[in-house]
């Protein structure tokens, strides 16, 4: 696979990241919305309740991926597409997972976030909206070989009065929470694996200790 250090070629993966997922955890019975990477300092992602693209006179529905959080392990950032597929697929089968402006997640999300490969935490502000990748979701990107993405967009915090960035701070990084793994690669057949600590890793193939990347 291409190098993903061209916007281009990150939004073609993460298309073929979500008809993946489509085909495998939700039986390829929704239809891929437009996929987006725009800036969105306070989510991760979002997936839009109305038509915010038309294509050929017909509306199509959007999901966004944070382009300021491109950069976390690849797990974070398909935990992320699969989040906002649970919502398109809980609106297409007319089930109500949010409120509260919808930012609130409720139960009905939970079970269908539980249901498509990942792990729910609940928020005392926001409900059932913290989400991770479940040992299965982990396993399906291990076996898809899906890499980490080396491009994000640097988010600066703007001037209130002005809207200026402030170019003496740094870029914002958000936190990869529980989600985030150790990756080791053998550097005879170049297998590689993920664990959630430190770690003495051998291949079994090659009878190699394994390397630690990043």
């Amino acid at each position: 696979m291409k190098k993903l250090t061209k916007y281009n070629r990150v939004a073609g993966f993460l298309n073929s990241i979500y008809d993946k997922l489509n085909q495998d955890f939700f039986n390829n019975e929704m239809e891929r919305p437009v996929i987006t990477i725009q800036s969105s300092p306070k989510v991760y992602g979002h997936f839009t309740l109305y038509d915010a693209w038309s294509v050929n006179d017909n509306g199509v529905r959007e999901i966004n991926i944070g382009a300021g959080t491109l950069a976390r392990p690849i797990e974070n950032v398909v935990s992320t597409l699969v989040h906002e597929m649970c919502h398109q697929w809980n609106n297409m089968k007319g089930i109500k997972d949010v409120s509260r402006g919808a930012m609130y997640h409720n139960k009905h999300f939970k079970e269908s976030a539980q249901a498509h490969g990942l792990i729910v935490s609940r928020s005392e502000i926001y409900g059932w909206t913290i989400t991770e990748p479940s040992d299965e979701l982990i396993e399906w990107i291990l076996i898809n070989d899906l890499t980490d993405i080396p491009m994000n967009r640097n988010e600066f915090s703007l001037d209130f009065f002005g809207g200026q960035p402030d170019t003496n701070k740094k870029p914002i990084v958000k936190p990869t929470g529980k989600g985030s793994y150790k990756k080791y690669r053998c550097s005879g057949c170049k297998l590689l694996a993920r664990t959630t600590k430190d770690a003495r890793l051998v291949c079994g193939d090659c009878e190699i200790e394994m390397e630690r990347e990043g």
